[in-house]
């Protein structure tokens, strides 16, 4: 009787831990992103961080969809995908995007109401044969998105133009390496002036060195500036993100080194919710093995290595934004 008593009460246990595992597992999936940790964690959404390359994240004002970028290995193809949250508070399998799916587009940024996109693409102006990338936007009706919009030659350049961010005034922040840069690859502002784009203005020292400087996200009201900077002397070694802030001048202040969240690995692709409580970022941050204790024998360990989650390729990791924007500010 006792030998079965115990048997029952184990029974019982197991079962209620695999009740609260599920439990757990289940609003893991719902996140919400309304209780961001305190230090970086993987965002538990299904369908996001997986054994795939997983970069350059953005939601939407009211929290109800998110973007991503999914990307092969060594970036021959890259394509636009979203997930939309359900009724149930979960969130739907990734989808490309209506507007994607041919060519490369990468690196979405959505306007302040949600309903125009940014992007960087190699589509074709005419035809069909690929060219450099450059910045599009594309914006949203009842019917869903439209057609994409090349954003013209007064930005777009024979060479490449990445990552944009737009701001509520409509000023645009992107990547470029262009001839006469303050170094490799620098942080350029496009000034929105009656309606219309100007001539791209490179940041100063403040922000860009004489290393690569890239993937730049702007607080819509340019209050302070994220981006990722690789090759400085405090940097960790894979490439690190950096902030700047405004000053009373309205000046860009000296950049300097997240360290709180940063890792020996490649750390970029930032993005704050609009409620200024949550970072996101993508990470190559890994538990790949350079050794192991005894000899291995078997092929599938190192096969399964390399198909989980971190492997070395991109993921998107969430942090508590508010903090660190308090004490940096």
């Amino acid at each position: 009787m006792f030998v079965y008593l115990t048997r029952m009460i184990k029974a019982i246990f197991h079962f209620l831990v695999l009740i609260l595992l599920f439990i757990s597992e289940v609003k893991a999936q719902s996140q919400a992103f309304e209780f961001p940790p305190a230090l970086p964690e993987l965002i538990r959404v299904i369908g996001i961080n997986t054994s795939l390359n997983e970069r350059d994240f953005a939601l939407t004002p009211d929290g109800n969809e998110l973007y991503f970028t999914v990307s092969t290995p060594k970036s021959t193809f890259q394509t636009i995908v979203f997930c939309k949250r359900q009724k149930n508070g979960g969130w739907s399998a990734p989808r490309i995007v209506s507007f994607a799916g041919m060519y490369s587009d990468l690196e979405p940024a959505l306007s302040a109401d949600g309903n125009t996109l940014y992007f960087s693409s190699n589509r074709p102006l005419e035809g069909k044969e690929v060219k450099d990338f450059d910045l599009w936007r594309v914006k949203r009706s009842s019917n869903g998105w439209g057609i994409p919009e090349h954003l013209g030659n007064t930005i777009n350049t024979e060479v490449d133009e990445f990552y944009p961010s737009i701001t509520n005034n409509g000023n645009l922040y992107f990547t470029a390496q262009y001839k006469g840069g303050v170094g490799r690859e620098d942080i350029y502002m496009v000034p929105f002036v009656n309606g219309e784009f100007q001539k791209p203005i490179v940041l100063d020292t403040a922000v860009n060195s004489k290393m690569y400087e890239f993937n730049a996200f702007v607080a819509p009201d340019e209050s302070f500036i994220l981006f990722t900077s690789y090759g400085r002397k405090d940097d960790r070694g894979g490439g690190d993100l950096y902030i700047s802030v405004k000053d009373a001048s309205n000046r860009w202040k000296k950049a300097v080194n997240l360290k709180e969240i940063n890792s020996a690995q490649l750390d970029y692709c930032p993005f704050v919710s609009s409620d200024g409580k949550v970072l996101f970022f993508t990470s190559e941050r890994h538990q790949l093995p350079a050794t192991f204790k005894e000899r291995i024998k078997d092929y599938q360990v190192i096969k399964s290595s390399y198909e989980q989650t971190l492997n070395g390729t991109g993921n998107i990791y969430w942090v508590d934004w508010k903090k660190l924007i308090d004490y940096y500010r």
